[in-house]
């Protein structure tokens, strides 16, 4: 399976509101990345800032990609949890 990511691609990162993805979130961004959102079920509704950019918070990959058009997910988690996140996006179907 071949991944792509294109300067069309909208990107949710799952774990954004983390250290880990939030530093990560940051660098996208200031690369072009078109971050569409990001994925925490316990901060769903919220807005997280990042440098200036406020960026929604989805509880999940399915509501993520329902209301954003997201096609792509980058998972940003604690390892006990990377599963789970892992199949939450193969489920949502997000390519």
């Amino acid at each position: 399976m071949a991944i792509f990511l294109t300067k069309d691609s909208k990107v949710l990162v799952q774990g954004m509101t983390g250290a880990e993805g939030t530093k990560h979130t940051r660098r996208m961004l200031g690369s072009g990345t078109q971050i569409v959102g990001g994925v925490n079920p316990r901060k769903a509704g919220q807005d997280v800032d990042i440098d200036g950019t406020a960026v929604p918070v989805f509880g999940s990959v399915a509501e993520g990609m329902e209301r954003t058009g997201a096609d792509v997910s980058v998972i940003f988690v604690p390892p006990k949890a990377t599963r789970a996140a892992v199949v939450e996006a193969v489920d949502a179907g997000i390519g």
